[in-house]
């Protein structure tokens, strides 16, 4: 399913759904970030997706980075709570839904870099090579919080 990211866009269309999701920093040994590039909006983004009922909020970043990448992780602590109202995704079946994703850090486990119905592409990438990828200002926020390891989780 295709989506349209709105950021402070007064023109953006109000939202009819909240869901809340995951997202994960998870770097290799090198100090690379593994990063996918979505299906569904064509840009690069954190491993991550929606928390299925029954599930905790960890739970849900460790699945959705293997179902992504096919990269295990274990997560190590919190990058920040991201549910910006003014940040919504319209859907082509019509929903419009608000943000609300929660970022982790994690640790790398182990697991063979592969795509998935989500991803075409999937890769770690050098911080220094972020500039060159196609990602959504909101996406990047939480990956310069992630990777600065502020003293405290970024809540807004």
């Amino acid at each position: 399913m295709a989506r349209i990211d709105y950021f402070n866009d007064p023109n953006a269309p109000a939202a009819n759904s909240i869901v809340p999701s995951v997202t994960a920093i998870a770097c290799n040994e090198a100090g690379e970030l593994l990063l996918v590039h979505k299906t569904d909006n064509d840009l690069w983004a954190l491993p991550g997706g929606g928390i299925d009922v029954g599930e905790s909020a960890p739970d849900a970043a460790v699945r959705e980075t293997k179902e992504e990448t096919g990269i295990d992780v274990e997560v190590t602590g919190l990058v920040g709570i991201y549910t910006n109202p003014h940040h919504v995704m319209k859907y082509d079946d019509g929903e419009v839904r608000q943000q609300f994703s929660i970022c982790f850090t994690t640790r790398v486990t182990g697991g063979q870099l592969r795509t998935s119905s989500e991803t075409k592409e999937v890769a770690f990438v050098h911080p220094d090579k972020l500039d060159q990828l196609n990602i959504h200002p909101s996406m990047r926020l939480r990956i310069e919080h992630g990777l600065t390891r502020r003293d405290h989780p970024y809540i807004g």
